[in-house]
């Protein structure tokens, strides 16, 4: 069924009400297949769980919104489990899906908003872990020609919140379905991260399981991150930039207490939430809008903002880092 003049304020996690000019949801691959070969409404948009995009205006075309759904296990062995899990599904429901079965890779990636169809797009990742660790392949729909093909992890060209399809593949392909390699036994934990170590001693667990993390990973989130059911929000909205050394030591001697993470003997990566915080937008209101008052890398909608509104904001949080370190930060949520 195609609805007219659709409000998306339901479907974009920062709640921005813009409207579709076409709308349809499409719940199979037949249904997709016949919806993009049709040439009644030949502009078309695809919409995944919106929660990596701020709408800043109407959408002229025929939106699709990919709601196909499943997960299933496709071969397994005594150590590994190939987990196939459609487009349309929550990542975060599929996470728990994951850890209810017992399979690790994914518990550091909990409560991340947004769909399966959507995470090799961004290669996902939180607290140490990326997609890519775990990513086996992915099912994809050419939309000009409705033909499929598979994607392996090499052809993905994952990098840090980037891809393929971010890049080359941009707005050529929908992805349908996502294979991830996941263990059975003998999980690798990943507590590198201090907040997960500190979390874990809060909750007295001294011999975590996949399941403890998840948990602390949830605990973490939730004490920083507002919900997007209840304050409109894409998570993080920039990028940490990453900048040569000796950019890095000459804003040490300024800013001694800035924090980075080593990524080669010549670059190092700054966390863009401290640079943001430094600069004083922390908890700034700007109306209707404003940036979250517990993590810097938020821009929320507390009601009734437009999109065009908070990109005014990320401009000038970008323009002022700009000024202040000499960084360009780049905004990890894609401006429609």
């Amino acid at each position: 069924m195609i609805e007219q003049q659709k409000s998306l304020k339901t479907y974009n996690t920062f709640g921005i009400d813009a409207k579709a000019k076409h709308f349809t949801s499409v719940n199979s691959l037949a249904e997709l297949t016949s919806t993009l070969a049709s040439n009644e409404y030949p502009e078309k948009f695809i919409l995944g769980g919106g929660s990596n995009m701020l709408l800043t205006k109407d959408i002229d075309a025929l939106v699709i919104h990919v709601n196909l759904k499943g997960i299933e296990i496709i071969s397994e062995d005594e150590n590994y489990a190939i987990v196939k899990a459609y487009a349309g599904e929550n990542w975060h429901k599929f996470v728990l899906w994951c850890l209810e079965h017992n399979l690790g890779g994914v518990e550091n990636l909990s409560l991340i908003p947004g769909n399966i169809g959507t995470a090799p797009i961004q290669n996902i990742g939180a607290y140490g872990v990326e997609l890519k660790d775990v990513f086996e392949s992915c099912e994809v729909m050419e939309i000009a020609t409705q033909h499929t093909k598979t994607f392996n992890k090499q052809d993905c060209k994952f990098g840090y919140r980037e891809s393929i399809f971010k890049q080359d593949a941009k707005g050529k392909y929908i992805i349908t379905s996502v294979n991830l390699k996941l263990t059975k036994k003998e999980h690798k934990l990943n507590t590198g991260y201090g907040a997960i170590i500190s979390q874990l001693e809060d909750m007295k667990v001294s011999h975590p399981t996949i399941q403890d993390i998840s948990k602390a990973v949830i605990a973490i989130r939730q004490s920083k991150l507002p919900d997007p059911k209840e304050i409109g929000n894409s998570g993080s909205f920039f990028k940490n930039p990453v900048i040569s050394s000796d950019h890095f030591n000459k804003l040490q001697a300024n800013f001694p207490e800035i924090p980075s993470y080593t990524v080669s003997d010549k670059l190092v990566k700054v966390p863009a939430g401290w640079l943001i915080e430094k600069a004083g937008f922390k908890g700034k209101t700007f109306g209707d809008y404003g940036v979250h008052k517990k993590q810097a890398l938020v821009l929320v909608n507390y009601g009734n903002a437009k999109g065009s509104d908070i990109l005014k904001l990320a401009k000038l949080i970008q323009h002022t880092i700009k000024r202040i370190f000499n960084i360009d930060i780049e905004t990890e949520v894609n401006i429609i």
